[in-house]
């Protein structure tokens, strides 16, 4: 039965859709050597340009774990480590970029949203 306190499964559509929907846009750029992806990953943050397409594909395999629902907690804690990996090479190169730790909230508020054992893990308790 379906906790109504903290149930919405179209909230968890949402929050599970728009960081997906992100990060495989990301993959897809990274994989095809988009010329700007390319200059800001290599000349701003300094990755090799051997790597960016390995790392465009092991975003897009921890996208693919996220959204088959039998593998989605697992895809959620390694996104949650690829992006905290972004956010500690942004801030290495000096610059602090807030879409790799909102992304990360909104890979975790969908699961939320969506299954009852991360609320399980998670609850939300009101203040009396």
């Amino acid at each position: 039965m379906p906790d109504t306190k903290t149930f919405n499964p179209w909230l968890g559509r949402i929050f599970t859709g728009v960081p997906a929907v992100m990060l495989t846009a990301s993959a897809i750029m990274k994989l095809a050597g988009v010329a700007d992806v390319v200059k800001m990953l290599n000349g701003q943050l300094g990755a090799p340009i051997a790597t960016i397409a390995p790392i465009g594909v092991l975003e897009l395999v921890c996208v693919v774990l996220y959204v088959v629902p039998k593998t989605a907690v697992l895809g959620a804690v390694v996104l949650t480590g690829y992006l905290g990996g972004a956010v500690a090479i942004h801030v290495r190169a000096g610059e602090f970029s807030p879409a790799p730790l909102v992304l990360g909230v909104m890979v975790w508020a969908g699961l939320y949203f969506q299954d009852a054992r991360v609320r399980a893990l998670m609850p939300v308790r009101s203040v009396d």
